[in-house]
């Protein structure tokens, strides 16, 4: 059902726990199945240098924001927001049709996080991301595939 590496990030995540000094923070979560994102990032000159995670949910909800982490840290603000909830199945061998909405919320949380360092930073928002409170299910603005 799972592949190696899906179970290899859930047994064994990256980038756990939290930033105290992060200046982006974002958390998302999904009421129909109870899965909490929460992701700390500590950016530098438009380098995220630093990513952690905390996320209460299922093995893949922990597994694809463990890879989401893996797929951001080191790269700049632009390059973060190319990752996509494809790109983060891609990366874990693939996910269940059934927990695709798992990769969706990792990509949410990048974007929430990055959204809240543009708004601390007082900075105007880039294409792709919005002011926004991630709640897709209300708004459809952002294209996750599935």
């Amino acid at each position: 059902m799972y592949s190696e590496k899906v179970m290899d990030h859930f047994t064994n995540p990256r980038n756990v726990g939290e930033i105290e000094d992060a200046n982006a923070v974002g958390q998302v979560g999904n009421a129909q199945c109870g899965d909490i994102m929460k992701i700390y990032m500590k950016i530098e000159n438009d380098v995220i240098v630093d990513i952690k995670f905390k996320t209460f949910g299922c093995g893949a909800a922990v597994a694809t924001s463990s890879m989401a982490t893996e797929l951001v840290k080191g790269k700049t603000i632009h390059e973060a927001l190319e990752v996509t909830n494809k790109a983060v199945v891609e990366a874990l061998d693939g996910l269940p049709p059934v927990k695709l909405h798992c990769s969706v919320l990792a990509e949410e949380a990048i974007h929430a996080a990055l959204a809240d360092y543009y708004t601390r930073e007082g900075l105007e928002f880039p294409k792709g991301l919005k002011n926004c409170d991630f709640n897709c299910e209300s708004c459809h603005m952002h294209d996750h595939g599935e």
